[in-house]
């Protein structure tokens, strides 16, 4: 009988095996690919953007990712980021529909995957005094040769790891150069100054459109429709335009095209108007601008005779023939933390600047959303524009200045289904809505586009040199590369990073901070009152006495001595508490990985085990 059991015993296991090796080749073959991304923040889970990219690829695309293996064994920060790029690219690999072929490459120095990372304009990046480099850059190809790089995969940006990739991937399956229409009501491009009677270059950020985009200047006069190969159109201090001029705008937006507006309350820029006869005509002509039928059934909301003023953002200006600096919160000196650091065009800007600028919103009952990428600080309030025009000293705005507490929006992005203008049109192919949702790209300011608030531009032996102080010029060209792509991958956004914070740690590291600041505070305070008291002993004394310290300073510097011990121990105690705290946390978080936790799946194995036991023996 017992020989008889174990023969079927070792039969039931040898079958289970069997079953079990079937399962999983039925599993393999069923579920290839298939994957569970269990982490916070879904960090392996390609946005819908991304996938739409690799879902409408009709090419191969090889993508060389070159990684120095060997050459960061000392970094493990940079290998770890090295990891997370490595299997991203896999992924999106994997959902190519076998479009993309990727290729890891470790280059090490003098070998030929060296030379052709170098050849593809990656840059290596030194880490040593002796001067070894390493490589972490990306590398793609399409069938036509066409070639697209990120020279150094920076682990500061992996916020927008996917979004860079997804472009260069977007860039090879269209490789032509993206047009860009242009409707400017400002001299921006190359032109003929009546006063000085020479010719005048075009403005920076003009030219550096014009490296990059296939720009093509539209006529606003006889604009009646728009050409569908352009995908961006930047509008630019529109004054005045006619319906059909509209019309056409309103139509380009509806089926699917991406506009960038600049309108301003004030564009110093604007030279309508001007009378040599009378210096005084231009500064009284009305130089602001508005869309304000597009905007009313857009449900933007834009007061054309407003300006923003801020008081923390100011920026001071020369006046007078002393040069004097004088803060005028009229041009707005935008930093980082006034900029958005989730949105691609401006995560990596330091500084804008703005002038005479107005804010944009959302209308009452609109069902748009307004995200804003450029805003004021809470240290702001918006006056009448012609409040800045003759005005001999700026700090005359800040006489009754009474901050709102409102971060204004000089410039954002409007997103939602738009709906026409001009219900009442009916030309062949007329859109009431548009089919999908689209972005509008909207600023309150067109001096932020010329040259003197963000460039220098010099003639050095026959060539333009532009040296930026701001960056400007870097917000308009981001804001078109970004609006040139497919919709797909404008919907991309900021990721959250791979990186956790130890959250705890860093709270008790803040607590103990705060202590450790407020006795240095407490000491530094006891100092000063015993030089105070010091310094009244001090000046009581004879003339003889001087250089001879009394009983009573004597016995203050006592007490001070005597307190700045005790305090510095106090000190030492706050660090040594939050080394033990640290250590604490530590140790209870070792017990739990290594005792608790086996313990409990032990314990759940046992009570599974007994359970089956109780089974078989009711049975």
């Amino acid at each position: 009988m017992t020989s008889h059991r174990k023969t079927f015993t070792g039969g039931a296991l040898v079958i289970l095996i069997i079953l079990f090796v079937a399962l999983m080749l039925v599993v393999n073959v069923l579920f290839r690919g298939a994957r569970v991304d269990l982490t916070e923040n879904n960090l392996y889970t390609l946005s819908s953007g991304t996938t739409q990219i690799l879902g409408e690829l009709k090419e191969p695309i090889n993508l060389y990712f070159y990684f120095s293996d060997k050459g960061t064994q000392s970094l493990p920060q940079l290998r770890t980021y090295a990891t997370r790029v490595r299997e991203l690219l896999e992924e999106m690999a994997a959902r190519s529909n076998g479009n993309i072929h990727l290729d890891v490459i470790d280059p090490l120095p003098f070998s030929e995957d060296e030379d052709r990372a170098t050849a593809y304009g990656l840059q290596a990046v030194p880490v040593s005094a002796d001067g070894e480099s390493i490589f972490l850059g990306l590398a793609g190809t399409n069938s036509t040769n066409g070639q697209s790089v990120i020279p150094f995969l920076q682990p500061n940006k992996e916020s927008f790891l996917e979004y860079d990739v997804a472009k260069l991937i977007h860039e090879l399956a269209t490789p032509k150069k993206p047009v860009v229409g242009l409707i400017s009501g400002l001299p921006m491009g190359a032109g003929f100054d009546p006063q000085t009677r020479q010719m005048t270059s075009p403005w920076a950020v003009r030219q550096q459109m014009s490296q990059l985009f296939d720009v093509r200047e539209l006529n606003a006069g006889g604009l009646h429709t728009i050409d569908p190969e352009i995908s961006v159109l930047m509008l630019v201090h529109p004054k005045a335009l006619s319906d059909d001029a509209q019309y056409a705008i309103d139509q380009f937006v509806l089926r699917g095209g991406h506009l960038m507006v600049f309108v301003d309350p004030n564009a110093e820029l604007d030279t309508s108007g001007a009378d040599p006869q009378d210096p005084q005509a231009a500064m009284f002509a009305d130089h602001s601008s508005d869309l304000p039928t597009l905007f009313k059934a857009w449900g933007i909301e834009f007061d054309h005779s407003s300006v923003v003023l801020d008081r923390t953002l100011a920026v001071p200006v020369s006046m007078g023939q002393d040069g004097r600096a004088v803060r005028h919160p009229g041009i707005i000196g935008l930093a980082a933390a006034d900029l958005s650091h989730d949105d691609v065009v401006t995560a990596n800007l330091d500084s804008v600047n703005v002038s005479s600028a107005g804010a944009f919103g959302l209308a009452e009952g609109s069902d748009k959303t307004l995200v804003p990428l450029m805003q004021s600080s809470a240290d702001a309030m918006t006056a009448p524009a012609d409040r800045l025009k003759m005005l001999p000293d700026p700090s005359a705005l800040l006489t009754d200045f009474k901050a709102s507490g409102t971060r204004y929006v000089i410039g954002g992005r409007v997103s939602g289904k738009f709906k026409t203008a001009f219900p009442q049109r009916n030309e062949a192919g007329h859109l009431a809505e548009s089919k999908a949702d689209n972005q509008i790209l909207v600023v309150a300011d067109t001096d932020i586009l010329g040259d003197r608030l963000w460039v220098q531009v010099q003639n050095f032996l026959g060539q333009q040199l532009m040296n930026a102080f701001a960056d400007n010029g870097d917000f308009v060209l981001n804001a078109v590369d970004n609006l040139t792509g497919s919709s797909a991958l404008i919907s991309i956004r900021g990721r959250a990073t791979s990186q956790r914070p130890f959250s705890t740690v860093e709270s008790l590291r803040r607590g103990a901070d705060e202590r450790f600041r407020a006795k240095e505070q407490e000491l530094q305070n006891e100092l000063q009152e015993t030089e105070r008291k010091l310094s009244q002993l001090q000046s009581a004394k004879t003339s003889d006495q001087q250089l001879v310290l009394s009983a009573e300073q004597k016995s203050e510097l006592d007490n001070f001595t005597r307190r700045k011990g005790e305090i510095r121990k106090e000190l030492r105690d706050v660090r040594r508490s939050l080394d033990a705290d640290i250590e604490s946390l530590g140790s209870r978080l070792k017990i739990i990985n290594i005792v608790l936790v086996p313990l409990l799946v032990t314990l759940v194995a046992v009570g599974f085990a007994t359970w089956r036991a109780r089974r078989r023996r009711q049975a």
